[in-house]
């Protein structure tokens, strides 16, 4: 698989601050990469696998599995099969069905589905997922390897709720606003697998997870929606989570039915902490944010920026969060707050866009228009706002590269930049001026980086 690179949706003229900015999303997409992130964290010594400080010796090992979904677990796959080879048994890996090209094994097979909203493909898969490891025992290895979008692509409705029903109720929860731990309290109990049910499934064999983070925090629970963790949170949770965004009365009824039915006890709840399904089960996080984040700042530190991080947990409304970052920046500019120029900021998180316009766009473009607003007429302030996954919204930008000329260049086309804004309507905005990053999808997912950048 290529390795994504970032370009412009316009050949507009960029100077050096630009390409610094742009040099430095690109370090933090390297650090991202599934495949790197794989090789820096599992090792083969001759017949012992080593996971950081987690060993197996492959010689007491019958067989060895490789299960997965994610976005970017293609790259782990491949990296996988080129470590382990023929001591591969069999592996079945799920993959978004947007990636253009897959890797090349003998070992494992790839199943594409559907990212965000499930269909069809993604439960076949499943199907053959669990049909490949159905008979595996206690002394068996089954590496399973899960990143963000795990929990629309591993997708197994519980007896009771339908296809249907699970796309209705993501859909709904995607369009609220609610934030990925909420979405996923929900998720895991309409799922056969998610929160915990997969590691119940596999057991007695002792389970491997590898583990690319898109979850704020690192909590293991929440990526993937946790199918090999022990689940905190409870049936009358998801309850809270509807009826908080008030949902609760326009999801599918068959959807309430289990909910309620599980309040009431009369449905097994999701293991929990202490369940003997994980005894044999270890999770370890092979990339996150943090490390992109880092590589992000190495970078402006060695074009000689005094660069720091400010957070990698940001969250909130992207245009609410737009307008913060743009205001620190104008700080740190106008009266050296912080930090002295030439600075630069590094964040990563992710933030939620509340749908309420009927236009195109995604959250990093949302958050960058919003801070392009405040840095206006500042021109020496560059902000980059980027989906390490590629896909930013329903979009195919990946986000956008913003200056103190950004709102000018759109009122000399006639638009008016706050309009769009309230519009969620950003795509076609910095589409207009040629302020887009475009990578494609890129194969991993480790949320969002936002570098602010001022001389």
């Amino acid at each position: 698989m290529t390795k994504a690179r970032l370009r412009l949706s316009s050949g507009k003229r960029l100077n050096a601050q630009h390409h610094n900015v742009l040099n430095a999303l690109n370090k933090a997409l390297d650090a991202a990469d599934a495949g790197n992130a794989i090789r820096r964290h599992v090792r083969l010594h001759r017949d012992v696998l080593e996971a950081d400080d987690l060993t197996y010796r492959l010689n007491r090992i019958r067989r060895i599995f490789v299960i997965g979904a994610g976005k970017a677990t293609a790259k782990m796959a491949e990296a996988i099969e080129k470590m382990l080879g023929d001591k591969i048994t069999g592996g079945f890996v799920i993959v978004p069905d947007y990636l253009p090209s897959l890797p090349k094994g003998d070992r494992i097979r790839y199943s594409r589905g559907s990212h965000p909203i499930p269909s069809g493909k993604n439960l076949e898969g499943v199907a053959d997922m669990l049909d490949l490891v159905k008979n595996a025992g206690h002394d068996d290895l089954i590496l399973t390897l899960l990143s963000g979008g795990a929990s629309a692509l591993m997708e197994y409705p519980i007896e009771g709720v339908t296809l249907d029903d699970e796309k209705r109720t993501t859909s709904l929860l995607l369009k609220s606003g609610a934030n990925i731990r909420e979405l996923n309290t929900v998720r895991k109990h309409i799922s056969r697998v998610k929160g915990g049910r997969l590691g119940e499934i596999l057991k007695p064999a002792p389970v491997l997870t590898l583990i690319v983070s898109d979850v704020i925090g690192d909590e293991i629970d929440a990526i993937g929606s946790g199918p090999t963790v022990p689940d905190p949170t409870t049936y009358r949770s998801a309850k809270h989570v509807l009826t908080g965004y008030r949902l609760w009365s326009r999801v599918p009824v068959h959807v309430r039915n289990v909910i309620d039915k599980g309040i009431r006890g009369a449905l097994p709840e999701t293991p929990k902490p202490g369940d003997s399904s994980f005894r044999r089960v270890r999770n370890v996080i092979v990339g996150n944010n943090r490390e992109s984040c880092r590589a992000a700042a190495a970078e402006m530190k060695r074009a000689g920026y005094d660069a720091r991080i400010l957070s990698t947990r940001l969250v909130g409304e992207a245009r609410e969060v737009g307008r913060i970052l743009g205001s620190i920046t104008t700080g740190i500019h106008d009266n050296g707050t912080l930090l002295s120029p030439p600075a630069a900021i590094i964040a990563g998180g992710e933030t939620t866009v509340t749908v309420k316009g009927r236009g195109r766009g995604g959250r990093n473009q949302e958050l960058a228009l919003a801070a392009a607003l405040e840095i206006e007429g500042c021109k020496h302030i560059v902000l980059g706002s980027l989906a390490t996954d590629g896909v930013d919204g329903p979009t195919d930008a990946a986000g956008a590269l913003v200056d103190g000329t950004t709102i000018a260049r759109g009122r000399r086309r006639g638009m008016d930049p706050q309009e769009y804004l309230d519009d969620n309507n950003t795509y076609n905005y910095f589409s207009r001026i040629g302020d887009l990053i475009r990578t494609g999808p890129t194969g991993t997912n480790v949320n969002d980086i936002m570098i602010l950048a001022t001389n």
